[in-house]
């Protein structure tokens, strides 16, 4: 779409950064625009009449007008904040993932609105409609797919012959399933359950209000959790940064229940 140098859209505030004295530099997802970047002026000033309307993980309504590098917000209006999300620092973090995800996913004025669409409702199901850590595996699995990335899940990347039941690995610098023929000459081989497998599946295809309905075990979850995530960093070639996050708050919490057990 031809940028134009003024109009009106909504926005979800992906990250801001500090810049000057008193501006900050935001990264917005749009539904008619995709992701772009813009400056706030005097927004992190104590009278500012914008700063409160455009934090992190926001929906507001933006005019913005287009400057020598950036656009320029002129005017913004909060929607929605998602205060479940910052009441929770475990919410707080998951939400900051999702919007990392969709930050790293995506190339600027690039639109997706069935993306922006289902940023949108993931950060409103999150905390409210599941459990949060099956919302964030969903929520992964669908980004690879709106992102061309969906990994095969019924065919052997290698050899292309349909799967059978039991005989199956993941490969994800392959891009999905391997039967147990083929031996790819680099790259790491997963094992794969055959009740991993079919969660994947059933992801794949069932809008979340079904998908919330699954029952799973903690050792399911956590090889669900481990093949998404060597998928997604080998796609972005790195680290998510809000997932080492997560992974230190796991830790902290996890300590401090074992501190608070009985012994």
């Amino acid at each position: 779409m031809t940028r134009p140098r003024f109009f009106n859209t909504e926005a979800l505030v992906l990250r801001q950064m500090p810049v000057g004295e008193a501006d900050v530099l935001l990264t917005l997802y749009t539904p008619g625009y995709g992701k772009l970047r813009a400056v706030t002026r005097g927004a992190r000033k104590i009278l500012s009449k914008l700063g409160g309307h455009v934090e992190p993980l926001h929906r507001c309504l933006l005019s913005l007008h287009e400057g020598r590098t950036f656009y320029v917000v002129t005017q913004a209006q909060a929607v929605e904040s998602y205060p479940h999300l910052r009441q929770n620092l475990e919410l707080t973090a998951f939400a900051l993932y999702l919007a990392e995800l969709v930050d790293r996913f995506t190339a600027e004025e690039h639109p997706n609105a069935e993306l922006y669409l289902f940023f949108q409702r993931s950060l409103g199901w999150l905390g409210t409609l599941g459990e949060p850590a099956m919302l964030v595996r969903f929520f992964e699995l669908h980004l690879l797919a709106l992102s061309g990335f969906l990994p095969q899940l019924h065919r052997c990347v290698e050899c292309q012959q349909p799967l059978e039941e039991g005989r199956h690995r993941f490969y994800p610098l392959g891009g999905g399933t391997l039967c147990l023929g083929c031996r790819p000459a680099q790259g790491a081989v997963l094992p794969l359950s055959v009740s991993a497998l079919k969660v994947l599946r059933f992801f794949s295809t069932e809008p979340y209000e079904r998908a919330v309905r699954l029952r799973w075990s903690r050792e399911l979850a956590d090889e669900i959790e481990r093949l998404l995530s060597l998928s997604i960093r080998h796609i972005l070639e790195g680290e998510v940064k809000a997932a080492t996050f997560l992974a230190h708050l796991r830790r902290q919490q996890g300590q401090g229940q074992e501190a608070a057990s009985p012994t």
